[in-house]
């Protein structure tokens, strides 16, 4: 019996990493980052390696998405703003005034490039700024400065050969990446419903967090769809998108529906069943991720297998469902996600030319005839009406980078420039992510600055060092976005090797190198906490009146079309999607305020319950989008009293969160009201029932959002609470 070809089992590793961002950023940074490098110790080239190095690697791992044309641009400016940084830090090196208001006019610049882009500026910021401290701690002559510049130059454009040369070998269709993103997401979604540790907290947070992921990742992809041009191609990735989004939706429901059953002992036999199940819908919609950005058809081969094997389990799993009435709801889920399967298949075959050919094809490349995106100025944020809080954060990092400009400048350290490096990179705009930020950056400067300062000891071979720079790269890259502190244990790694392996290791070296990013990881603390600080307190009670708000208009939606007989429309997607965004929005608030000092979080635990309980409503109502049926209305007075007890009780809520607890005895009526029998009329029909189990369970939770409101109105009352308007 032959052996299959190794290409069989490289196959579907090669498809899993071409949707894996993570593997080929640190790819392109190690390709960015190296040849120079490598030049420069071969005797190739003579300008400064590190410059040269630090701009390609920073350029060449930017995730930049958007026209091919916009890329470009954007990653040239890129190389423009290293040019200019090298060029001032080394023109001012030499003068300590100059040195200290340079400083802060870069961290100035800094504050302008998060404004003109909440996507590409932050990272250029903080690239900018290391290329600009490290030619302000160069001891060049002003004959060099040219040379400085040029050298960051060289790399900027290296960076961009890089990210150029890859695209062909990438399939970076900018629409059909963002498509494929929303796939993914749902993939995501199903892993973690899978019923493995029912009681683990973890879990419940993973679902919690992939649902937020989910809906923020097709806001994205229907911004980013909504502003290319109408054509074909827009038509048929909305309508995969859209296939995605319902599938989400009903895999949401599907979850909130086995809260109740699954933890039951009765269930139990149904889990076997359950589990390949997920297990097949997440790798379907890779698949289809897959599908969409490579066009192969191959793939949508694979994809239509894919989609034959689901529809039996689901079929199995849908019959065992039927075999007890209790679980006859669930078997409707099951069987909108069966029907949402031949969507999926007409949606993304649409997406591939050639859906006839069966044989292996070459990768279809970039195909910008079909394409017109926005071009680079609405990408930008030209407007100058600057954030309040991004002024301030601007502000104080220029006040506090200055600092530690004049200190390491004053004290003469060699490498005092990670001082005020530190700072920018520690500095958040609120307290809570600095103060995290703060020490994921100690405790990975310190690890590489051992692990470096160890192998510049041994005096390995050139060759060694050189593989040693290259791991530090490729790790700093993809953990960039995975793990903090691990990548910055490898960006300190390659950058004590590249810019100490030059000259005589010792240990006043290291030592100086740990107290800089101690002391740059204080100041930043000092700076969040005393420096025109902004507290999370202060932005949540908007935050929370939203949130509120948003399911009020959910809800109001939902009661309207049932009585009135409509279906789930474009008007009631929208409602879905801020309702959930406003949830992720103050989800959001909720863990920059657990960041915040002691003093800041009183009333956490009760407006955290406030939140939680608002979601778990936002699902309920998820489920009873799935009985809305255009022309079958549900004209039952229970129904129109409900949607008016429930508007009240959310606007009470939204009235608490932003001028502070009601009065005592405003809440008991509604309590009563909602805990009494809304709906003892016997449903006439399957669907009345489930309709009215829905909306009962709607009742408890804002039951239960109005006991927790009323526990905690002392708290509330209290001048320091979290919710007290903050006017």
């Amino acid at each position: 019996m032959s052996r299959p070809p190794l290409w069989a089992f490289a196959r579907p590793l090669v498809d899993h990493a071409t949707l894996q961002p993570d593997l080929w950023r640190a790819v392109r940074a190690t390709i960015g980052f190296m040849p120079p490098l490598v030049l420069a110790a071969l005797g190739q080239i003579s300008l400064d390696l590190s410059l040269v190095s630090i701009a390609a690697q920073h350029v060449a791992m930017l995730d930049v998405r958007g026209d091919y044309r916009l890329r470009v641009a954007l990653l040239l400016a890129m190389a423009a703003v290293f040019c200019a940084a090298a060029a001032i830090g080394a023109t001012v090196g030499h003068n300590l005034t100059s040195a200290v208001l340079a400083t802060g006019l870069m961290a100035v610049l800094g504050g302008v490039w998060r404004h003109l882009s909440s996507d590409y500026g932050p990272p250029l910021a903080i690239s900018s700024s290391l290329v600009f401290f490290l030619a302000l701690a160069t001891p060049a002559a002003p004959s060099h400065v040219g040379t400085l510049a040029f050298a960051a130059l060289a790399g900027g454009v290296w960076g961009v050969v890089v990210q150029v040369t890859g695209w062909p070998f990438r399939p970076q269709h900018p629409l059909r990446r963002t498509v494929a993103d929303s796939w993914l997401a749902v993939a995501d979604l199903c892993e973690a419903l899978l019923p493995v540790d029912l009681a683990s907290t973890a879990r419940r947070d993973q679902l919690i967090a992939h649902e937020a992921a989910l809906r923020s990742t097709l806001d994205h992809t229907y911004a980013t769809l909504e502003a290319a041009r109408p054509g074909p191609l827009r038509d048929r990735l909305e309508a995969v998108n859209l296939a995605s989004a319902r599938l989400g939706t009903r895999v949401v429901a599907l979850n909130t529906a086995l809260e109740a059953p699954l933890p039951a002992a009765s269930f139990g036999p149904l889990v076997t069943t359950l589990e390949p199940a997920l297990t097949s819908l997440a790798n379907l919609a890779r698949s289809a991720a897959l599908t969409v950005v490579s066009r192969q058809p191959s793939h949508l081969a694979a994809l239509e297998v894919r989609l034959r094997r689901l529809a039996s389990l689901l079929g199995v799993l849908r019959a065992k469902l039927a075999y007890d009435s209790a679980h006859a709801q669930l078997a409707a889920i099951v069987r909108l996600i069966e029907a949402t399967l031949v969507e999926t298949h007409a949606a993304v075959r649409a997406t591939v030319e050639r859906a006839e050919e069966r044989s292996a094809v070459p990768l279809e490349l970039r195909d910008l005839r079909t394409l017109a995106l926005r071009p680079l100025a609405s990408a930008l944020n030209l407007t100058l009406d600057f954030d309040s809080t991004l002024l301030r954060f601007t502000l104080r990092l220029a006040a506090f980078t200055m600092m530690g400009t004049a200190v390491f400048k004053v004290l003469g350290l060699p490498h005092g420039y990670w001082l005020p490096f530190t700072i920018v990179v520690v500095l958040q705009p609120d307290y809570g992510s600095t103060r995290q930020r703060a020490g994921e950056r100690v405790l990975g400067t310190l690890g590489g600055s051992l692990v470096a300062s160890a192998l510049l000891f041994l005096e390995l071979p050139v060759a060694a060092l050189l593989s040693a720079t290259a791991a530090g790269v490729f790790g700093f890259a993809y953990f960039l976005k995975r793990h903090y502190a691990v990548a910055i244990f490898f960006v300190t790694v390659f950058i004590v090797l590249i810019t100490e392996a030059r000259e005589p290791v010792t240990l006043a070296f290291a030592v100086e190198r740990l107290a800089s990013t101690l002391a740059g990881g204080a100041l930043a603390l000092l700076a969040a906490f005393l420096f025109w600080p902004v507290w999370e307190r202060d932005r949540l009670p908007p935050i929370l009146a939203r949130m509120f708000h948003a399911n009020r208009d959910y809800l109001q939606l939902l009661i309207a079309r049932l009585t009135a007989g409509a279906g789930f429309d474009a008007e009631g997607r929208l409602a879905k999607r801020r309702a959930e965004a406003a949830n992720s929005a103050a989800f959001s608030s909720l863990r920059r305020l657990s960041g915040d000092p002691k003093n800041r979080r009183e009333g956490l635990e009760d407006t955290a319950t406030l939140v939680n309980g608002n979601q778990r409503l936002t699902r309920v109502l998820n489920l009873v989008t799935l009985h809305l049926k255009t022309g079958e209305p549900l004209a039952d007075e229970a129904i129109a009293r409900f949607g008016q007890l429930a508007t009240d009780a959310l606007t009470r809520l939204a009235q608490a969160a932003e001028h502070g607890p009601p009065a005592p005895g405003e809440i008991e009526p509604l309590l009563r009201a909602l805990e009494g029998e809304l709906f003892s009329r016997e449903p006439g029909s399957e669907r009345e029932r489930w309709v009215a189990d829905q909306l009962g369970r709607a009742a408890t939770e804002l039951s239960a959002l109005l006991l927790a409101l009323q526990n905690a109105a002392p708290a509330w009352s209290d001048e320091s609470t979290v919710l007290q308007d903050a006017t």
